[in-house]
This record gives C-alpha cells, sequence and structure tokens, in this order.
C-alpha cells in the first residue's frame, strides 16, 4: 500500500507537470514553439516508463546498499553501460554537438579530453576503490585516516563537484523543455527540477542504474541514426562533408585547425588537466565501482565504459559538422545567424535541430525523449552522490559516530536530496546562458583539484597524514572554486562586474599542484604519534587494495 501511496505521488507530480507542458507558454513568453505532439507523446511515455522502473527499483530498496549501490549486484558490462550513460549526459548530446557546430575541430579534442581520464581509472583506481571503499570514495580517503575530519572534508568537496556538474544537467534539461513545450526557461527548470526529486528519492541506485543502462543503449540507437540520415547526404564521403563546411563557418579553414576555442595554451592545458584528471574525481562516477561485485567486474566497466564513450564521441562529432550545414544553413533551425554569408554561433540545441531536419518530428520526439531521460538519470546519480556525502558521511558516520540506523539513513539521504533538487534549480536559472560542455568542463576542473589529489595519495603514498589530506584537499578546493568565481566566466558572465580577478578560466593547472604541494609538505612536516600511526596503517590498506582482504585475511589465504 505504501509503494502505491508512493507510485500516486509520483504520477500525481507527474501530471501536473504533463499539463502546464501541454498548456503551451506562459504570460511573457515573446515565441511561441509548434506543438509537437510527437515530441510529447514519446517525452511523456518515456517518463512513465522511468516512473515504472523506479516503482520497480523501491520494491528492491531494502537497505542502504540498495540504495546507495544496487547492492553490490550488477555486472561488469551492466555497469559499464550505466558508466557510460553517466558520462553521455547532456553535455555531450547537446553541449558537445554546439561545440563542434560552433568551433569545428577543437570540439573534438574537448572530447578526446574527456576520454584520456578513463586509462588514469583503468589502471590506477578501479580494482583499489573496488576492494577498498563501500559507498563512497570518502570511504577509501578516511580507510587509514581521522574518519570524522577527512570524511568531513571529502563530503564537502563532494558536494561542490557535484553542484557544478548540476548546473549543467538543469540548463540542458531546461532548454530541451523549451524547445519541445515552449515554455518558459525558468517554468522549465522548476518542471524538471521537481520530476527529478520525485524519480532520485524513490528509486534509489537500482532505478538509476537501469534507467541508465537503459537511456545509453536508446543514446547510443538515436545518435546513430541520426548521424547516419545526416551523413548520408553527403554520400558518407568525410571529405565532402569537410569541403562543403568550411565553404560556409565564419572560422572557414580554420576550421579543422587546433585553437580557435583556446587560443590561450595556459587555457587549454589547463582545460585538459581538469578534464583528464577530473574524471577520476567525479563523485558520481567513483560510486559506480561499489555497485559491482568484485574488482574484476570493476576493470570490465571501465573497458565497456570506454568502448561506448569513444564510439558516441565520433558520432557527436560526425553530427556537430552535419549541423553546420543542415541545421546552420536552415532559416528554420539556424541558430547564431550569419554575417556575410558565414555560419556563427551554435547554441545547445544543434544536436535537437538536426534530428528534426533529417528525420522529422518522430525523430526529434525520440531524440528528446532520451536527451531528458539522460538528464534524469545523469542528475540523479549526481543527487545520490551528494546525499551519500551528507547521509553516509556526514550523518552516519561523522555526527552519529557509526551509530546511525540504516532506516534513518536512507530517510537523511531522500531529505538531502530534496534539498539538492531546490539548489539544481536555482543554479539552472542563475547559469542560462552558459554552454552546458563548458560547465561541465568546470565541474571536472573542481573535481580535478579538489577529490583527485588526496583520493590518489592516499591509494599509493603510505607518507599521507590526515593533517596532510585536510590542508591537501582544503586547499585545493578552495583555490579551484575561488579560480572558478573569479574568473571572466562567473566574475563577469554572471555576477556582471567590469574585468575578471583571474585571468584565466579553467583552474586546475594552478589548483592541482596546489593540493598535491600542500598534502606533501603538511604530511612531511607531521611528526604526530598518530601520524606514525597513519604511516604503518598503509601496510594493511596495501594488502587489502591488492587483494579486497585485510591483512590478518590475506595471511590465511
Amino acid at each position: 500500500m505504501r509503494r502505491l501511496t508512493q507510485l500516486g505521488t509520483a504520477l500525481g507530480l507527474f501530471a501536473v507537470a504533463a499539463m502546464a507542458f501541454a498548456g503551451g507558454p506562459l504570460e511573457g513568453v515573446t515565441e511561441k514553439q509548434a506543438t509537437n505532439w510527437h515530441a510529447i507523446i514519446m517525452f511523456c511515455l518515456f517518463v512513465c516508463m522511468t516512473m515504472g522502473i523506479t516503482y520497480w527499483a523501491s520494491s528492491r530498496t531494502k537497505s542502504t546498499a540498495d540504495f546507495y549501490t544496487a547492492g553490490g549486484g550488477i555486472t561488469g558490462f551492466q555497469n559499464g553501460l550505466a558508466i557510460a550513460g553517466d558520462y553521455m549526459s547532456a553535455a555531450t548530446l547537446l553541449g558537445l554537438t554546439a561545440m563542434v557546430y560552433g568551433q569545428g575541430y577543437d570540439g573534438y579534442i574537448y572530447m578526446l579530453a574527456f576520454f584520456a581520464g578513463w586509462p588514469i581509472i583503468l589502471f590506477l583506481m578501479a580494482e583499489r576503490l573496488r576492494n577498498l571503499g563501500k559507498f563512497t570514495f570518502s570511504d577509501i580517503t578516511a580507510y587509514r585516516l581521522d574518519q570524522g575530519k577527512v570524511r568531513t572534508m571529502a563530503a564537502i568537496s563532494s558536494l561542490i563537484v557535484v553542484c557544478f556538474y548540476l548546473i549543467a544537467q538543469m540548463v540542458g534539461a531546461g532548454q530541451l523543455i523549451k524547445l519541445l513545450f515552449g515554455l518558459e526557461y525558468n517554468v522549465a527548470i522548476f518542471a524538471v527540477g521537481i520530476l527529478m526529486m520525485v524519480y532520485v528519492t524513490f528509486g534509489g541506485m537500482v532505478a538509476t542504474t537501469w534507467v541508465q543502462i537503459i537511456k545509453a543503449c536508446m543514446l547510443l540507437a538515436g545518435g546513430t541514426l541520426v548521424m547516419f540520415l545526416a551523413f548520408s547526404q553527403f554520400g558518407f564521403s568525410f571529405q565532402t562533408l569537410l569541403e562543403k563546411a568550411t565553404a560556409v563557418h565564419k572560422l572557414g579553414p580554420k576550421l579543422m585547425y587546433p585553437g580557435s576555442l583556446l587560443a590561450d595554451p595556459v587555457t587549454a592545458i589547463s582545460l585538459g588537466l581538469g578534464l583528464m584528471f577530473g574524471t577520476a574525481g567525479l563523485p558520481h562516477i567513483l560510486m559506480r565501482f561499489f555497485t559491482v561485485t568484485d574488482a574484476k567486474e570493476a576493470r570490465k566497466s571501465v573497458l565497456y565504459a570506454s568502448g561506448f564513450v569513444a564510439y558516441f564521441f565520433n558520432v557527436i562529432f560526425l553530427m556537430g559538422l552535419c549541423g553546420i550545414l543542415i541545421v546552420g544553413q536552415n532559416p528554420e533551425f539556424f541558430e547564431g545567424g550569419t554575417v556575410g554569408g558565414k555560419l556563427i554561433g551554435g547554441g545547445n540545441m544543434v544536436a535537437m535541430h538536426l534530428a528534426k531536419a533529417v528525420g522529422g518530428d518522430m525523430l526529434l520526439g525520440f531524440l528528446a525523449a532520451v536527451a531528458f531521460a539522460t538528464i534524469l538519470a545523469v542528475v540523479s546519480g549526481l543527487a545520490l552522490a551528494g546525499a551519500s556525502a551528507i547521509s553516509h558521511d556526514l550523518y552516519a558516520r561523522v555526527i552519529k559516530k557509526g551509530q546511525a540506523s540504516e532506516a534513518a539513513e536512507i530517510r537523511v539521504s531522500k531529505i538531502a536530496t530534496i534539498c539538492l533538487g531546490f539548489v539544481a534549480i536555482i543554479l539552472g536559472i542563475l547559469f542560462e546562458k552558459q554552454n552546458i560542455a563548458f560547465m561541465v568542463g568546470l565541474a571536472f576542473g573542481v573535481a580535478a583539484a579538489a577529490n583527485f589529489p588526496v583520493l590518489i595519495l592516499s591509494m599509493y603514498w603510505k607518507g599521507l597524514t590526515t593533517r596532510g589530506a585536510l590542508v591537501g584537499g582544503y586547499g585545493g578546493l578552495v583555490s579551484a572554486v575561488l579560480f572558478v568565481v573569479f574568473s571572466k566566466s562567473v566574475w563577469v558572465d554572471v555576477l556582471h562586474n567590469a574585468a575578471p580577478l583571474f585571468p584565466y578560466t579553467q583552474p586546475a593547472l594552478f589548483a592541482m599542484p596546489i593540493a598535491f604541494l600542500l598534502a606533501y609538505i603538511f604530511s612531511k612536516t607531521d611528526s604526530s604519534v598518530r601520524a606514525g600511526q597513519e604511516i604503518e596503517a598503509f601496510e594493511d590498506q596495501y594488502v587489502r587494495a591488492q587483494t579486497g582482504y585485510g591483512a590478518a585475511s590475506a595471511s590465511n589465504h
């Protein structure tokens, strides 16, 4: 009966949102989108299906392990698809397509930097993550250090990274709903946020994982179909496509030259470092390694995910190039306009316009429904990562000292999810005009400076102490956030100041060394008795990281 009540509540809220959508734009909207009933019906069917999965998942979520990590029963292939689903987010489909559309080859370099993070996770981290952790990456950083202090630092860091990443997802969702239903952007953001809160609160990791798996398959199929139909218009000739695209684009022959997006080499290097190492510091990606049965399946997860992501990035690149000609030269679709016959600009909805141009309303409806499911699934993973930081790390381990009941921990997690939902709504409204791939780049930069240094040092350096981890972690986090806030992207574009205080837009090149250096210095100068005990305890952590067993257990095997 309780589950039926929950499902009724969820569907009721969805019905309210759907009625608001169907009602068209509110007063004050200057342009009305034509009603696309194909898109609306597919959209509603897909959301109803995800609600069904959520209801099914609620019956299987009995414990904190079920809620956070799906009970550790996901296979390597399934988890690989789910990780790929997390990575193939709104920024991938919408933002990166728009980046290729506007900047050409630099958009592909951007993708390669994203992809470069996978070998780091595969060879350096996957096995140890699975053997050392239980629910969050804080389990690893605090393994032999002061539980309360280190978990608090890791939780704060995770929440800030989650908030940065949520911005991109909410902006993508708001613009998508605005395109489909003609709603005012702010209203669309609120509707998406409420639906997301209902979806996440009842589903847990079981629902999140299976929606990610289904969504990843549909996104791969939908993106491939759009690319195939668009590429066919150029005889499947890459040379023909490039010749025609460079003829109409504002960059001309430089469309396929590097440097048009980030002419400043310092910013380019900083962005590359952030995208490479940020992958290994994203809480919702790291959390995925605790859903599989053992370290072998964790390695398989990364291998499968790498293949799916690499394939999809190439699909995205071709979609962006085809969009230059099919979307940019069509008065019905073009974004940014033209100057002297040359294409300029590029918004976040190029992929959607391309789908409509090559496949009509039916394909647009399908891709839009999948894109929205992408956002819901990624946001749910982010919300779970943020909520687990609050409930598992702060509430259960720091405040309650490990004495909290599972029911209380799950209750706190659901409350935290709702709070994060409202934070996501506010951030989505504030950052409406930002390119969502760029915003994800900032999230990666903060993760690279705040989470990755302490995590990798705790795994591989026996000299790390609590004092070093705290100073390094907080130093990397604070410096990365301040660099972002003082950069043009926030200080000028959002806060409307005259000039930025920090000349670069990406923090990783500067904040990462600060984190590593502070962690090293304050660990080496820590001569306390506790520091000595923490260094000695590394041996037990090392054995467990290699085998999955503690030192005592390993000696018996």
